[in-house]
């Protein structure tokens, strides 16, 4: 086949990707859980049992003591109380035998009396134990197959074998246990422009370079549901190198995850590679993020490929709604459950006609609600992933879900955890960011959405957040956020407390190529400008300022280009994208960039009263009271602390 290739995506629904793929598999008799193999039982922690194992032994194989003490009849024991104490003799005539836990239960006995109910006499030459209650049959002994009878299940197939599994094993007499093998995946990453993180580390990135993680992550994802992953070196943008790769790795693997070229660009192989060793059968569905999907089979085996997308969050959602359910399958397993829970969203979500889209968001409790936020929806946005507590999946032809619908969240962690999660939704500093880091060794987690300090306001108001960081400048008193609170919280009683003061000013590219001296420099047609979205402390400020210098917002080039954080406004700059940007000192100096500063602002925290006296937020307070956080803080640049932890109102 040439390389002349198919420039389509198709928008199947997602349980007609499946149906398609499940049937080619039934086909080729490969939609079946794999074969067993023998491992020791020291092996096999977290495999999943083939066959069902049947007892080999007893256990225990005779009838054994429970306890330190003496063995006896039990009717020698009648009539013992603490009044009328009995004797029996220990010796030849064997009313009463000393055992160890485990012995053999002598075979004239039928219970044993604990030792610390026995008086131990020494009678000239005889030895005797006095008794002063007598004991039922069988008392403190374990019978024989009391655990397990030979011949008995013990475990069945499809098992995830777990420590006390493997014990149950060894005392019934297997040695070894047939396990399901584990799926051999071949992960592929492609791409000319991705280099190694190794290379990356030892050379430098060149611009143009993208470290390639997503093999890392797509083989951690394998491993840890149960496969045995193999991953390929960076395979270059070359048709047939691609496809001899592909080739070769379907003749020793299961399955076979190509990551990139998915989609319909000029360098993207992977449908038409599929078609030439074997059948197409899905080349985009209708999911987001990670519409390029490709499904299909090859070479005469017939191996399932799966073309992953190259973006970041697109690829470990494949992984997560293709890869596992697979695995599971082979394994003989149920797919993997998350834990999911009720709650509240934290704003309007606009979604895609006919498409099903994964929705990343941090949960937390806040008062009697359950409350999601969504986090940033970019399909290269690894992180977003990172933070995430769960996914809200908005199904199909839904276009979206209002603010404040309940929907249903996946979780990513424990659920025990978002009772003791901090809520935080407004305005973005880097400060914020450590405490994550200090909370979580007082039990604390800290999940925080960069909404603007209006944006925080607002949560605050509809109680989807436990505090807002803000810094809204009046324009006509030259106050910070006080006379915001009064209007956007007239009946919610808050504390205002600061958090601290920083310096704002214009982010600029190293030695100051355009020369620029202020916010004046705005107006000139060669200084492109990047802003903070429409609510944002710093967007205020900015307006602020424009105005007093009777500088008209639209002849500022860039003005609408919005950012969601100062350091978002800083790569803008760095990249070349943007001349300058409004934003805090500790931004620039972190990806080392020049910085002109004009106004120190006051950042404060504002707190619903009813959450600053309650112990979730003790930690936090207690962290802003005491000298660690404050020390660590004014190690930054741009930074006052003086008055952290002050009262404002």
């Amino acid at each position: 086949m040439s390389k002349n290739r198919k420039f389509y995506l198709e928008d199947i629904p997602l349980d007609e990707a499946w149906r398609r793929f499940i049937a080619a598999m039934e086909s080729s008799g490969l939609w079946k859980a794999l074969p067993g193999e023998d491992l020791p039982l020291e092996e096999a922690l977290g495999r999943v049992t083939a066959v069902p194992v049947w007892a080999t032994l007893s256990s225990p194989g005779y009838h054994a003591s429970a306890m330190d003490g003496y063995a006896v009849r039990s009717m020698d024991t009648l009539g013992a109380t603490e009044t009328a104490p009995k004797r029996l003799r220990i010796g030849p005539d064997r009313q009463a035998e000393y055992v160890d836990t485990g012995d053999p239960l002598p075979s004239w006995a039928d219970a044993i009396i604990q030792i610390e109910h026995t008086q131990h006499i020494d009678e000239e030459a005889d030895e005797f134990i006095e008794i002063q209650a007598s004991v039922a049959p069988w008392t403190a002994v374990r019978p024989m197959g009391e655990d397990m009878v030979a011949t008995e299940l013990v475990l069945p197939a499809n098992r995830l074998l777990k420590p006390v599994d493997l014990g149950a094993l060894a005392g019934c007499g297997h040695a070894t246990v047939s396990v399901r093998r584990r799926p051999r995946v071949a992960v592929i990453p492609t791409g000319t422009e991705l280099v190694t993180v190794e290379q990356a580390a030892q050379e430098g990135l060149k611009s143009g370079d993208i470290i390639e993680y997503n093999s890392l992550v797509l083989s951690s994802q394998v491993r840890q549901w149960g496969g045995e992953p193999t991953r390929y070196p960076i395979v270059v943008d070359d048709y047939e190198r691609i496809r001899e790769t592909v080739r070769e790795a379907a003749a020793i693997h299961d399955l076979v995850l190509v990551n990139a070229g998915s989609s319909a660009g000029s360098e993207d192989f992977t449908s038409s590679i599929v078609e030439e060793l074997g059948t197409l059968l899905v080349h985009g569905v209708a999911i987001r993020p990670g519409h390029p999907v490709v499904l299909g089979t090859v070479t005469d085996r017939k191996t399932p490929i799966i073309g992953v997308p190259g973006y970041p969050v697109s690829c470990a959602l494949t992984g997560e709604i293709f890869v596992e359910p697979l695995l599971s399958h082979w394994l003989g397993v149920p797919s993997k459950e998350k834990p999911k829970l009720k709650a509240t969203i934290s704003r309007k979500l606009l979604s895609p006609m006919g498409e099903d889209e994964w929705v990343r968001v941090t949960v937390g409790r806040v008062g009697e609600r359950t409350v999601a936020a969504p986090l940033s929806r970019g399909a290269g946005v690894i992180t977003s992933l990172v933070r995430a507590d769960g996914i809200v999946r908005i199904p199909r032809f839904s276009e979206g879900v209002e603010a404040g619908r309940e929907v249903n969240v996946e979780l990513y962690r424990d659920p025990s955890d978002i009772d003791r999660t901090i809520v935080h939704i407004g305005s973005h500093d880097l400060c914020l960011d450590m405490l994550s880091q200090y909370l979580a060794d007082a039990g604390r987690l800290f999940s925080s959405a960069n909404a603007g300090s209006l944006g925080g306001l607002m949560a605050l108001r509809r109680g989807d957040a436990h505090l807002a960081a803000s810094h809204l400048l009046d324009p006509a008193t030259g106050e910070y956020n006080i006379s915001y609170v009064k209007q956007y919280l007239p009946n919610i009683p808050v504390v205002l407390m600061t958090f601290l003061h920083r310096e704002q000013g214009l982010i600029i590219a190293p030695g100051n190529p355009r020369g620029i001296q202020g916010l004046s420099d705005l107006v000139r047609d060669d200084v492109r400008y990047v802003n903070r979205q429409r609510g944002a402390g710093t967007r205020v400020l900015l307006d602020y300022h424009l105005n007093k210098l009777g500088i008209e917002p639209e002849r500022v080039k860039g003005y609408r280009r919005e950012e969601y954080t100062h350091l978002a406004v800083a790569v803008a700059v760095q990249s070349g994208a943007a001349d300058c940007g409004l934003g805090i000192a500790s931004a620039a100096h972190a990806l080392q960039l020049d910085f002109l500063p004009f106004e120190k602002e006051r950042y404060d925290l504002v707190i619903p009263r009813i959450y600053y006296e309650s112990d979730l937020l003790q930690p936090l307070l207690d962290l802003i009271h005491g000298p660690v956080l404050r020390r660590v803080v004014n190690e930054l640049p741009g930074y006052d602390t003086t008055s952290m932890g002050t009262i404002v109102v």
